[in-house]
């Protein structure tokens, strides 16, 4: 049981003020001090590569793992967070400009190419997502290429 630091008074372990001066007592944490939760605290490094390929939402867990503390000093992790943050760039670019750039430029009518050759680059950065997750979930680190290259200078980067 504490004692109140100004008149040494008694006071419970969950008083906040003293019974007998009035005094403000002293609580375990400083008010600016509160403990954040750690997200990735029962996660293992092969899940957390895993999850950052998962098709269209793996951007999410590749932010959580780039700005984790606890994977700060791992390259290998941080390599596959930023592939898979760059394949989800990959996808939006093709979503978002390859499409509709093909899509205006077709102006002949007739079969629609534009469309055959954007889902055939929806298709490939797809596929590339599911050969990362096998390759990831082996434990394995796979560059691919381009994307690769930019995540291993990534990595490299935030080293130095």
């Amino acid at each position: 049981m504490p004692f109140c630091p100004q008149c040494g008074n008694r006071v419970g372990d969950a008083d906040i003020f003293c019974g007998k001066c009035g005094t403000r007592q002293p609580t375990g944490a400083p008010p600016g001090n509160v403990p954040r939760p750690d997200l990735t605290a029962g996660i293992s490094d092969r899940n957390a590569a895993l999850l950052c390929y998962i098709p269209m939402v793996g951007w999410i867990a590749a932010i959580v793992v780039l700005a984790s503390e606890r994977f700060r000093r791992d390259p290998d992790t941080r390599f596959h967070a930023f592939q898979g943050l760059y394949l989800f760039v990959a996808w939006l670019m093709v979503e978002w400009v390859v499409s509709p750039a093909l899509y205006f430029s077709d102006w002949r009518g007739g079969f629609p190419m534009h469309r055959l050759f954007t889902h055939l680059l929806q298709l490939l950065v797809f596929a590339a997502w599911i050969f990362m997750i096998i390759k990831a979930s082996h434990g394995e680190k796979y560059k691919l290429p381009i994307v690769g290259e930019l995540a291993e200078r990534s990595v490299s980067e935030q080293r130095s």
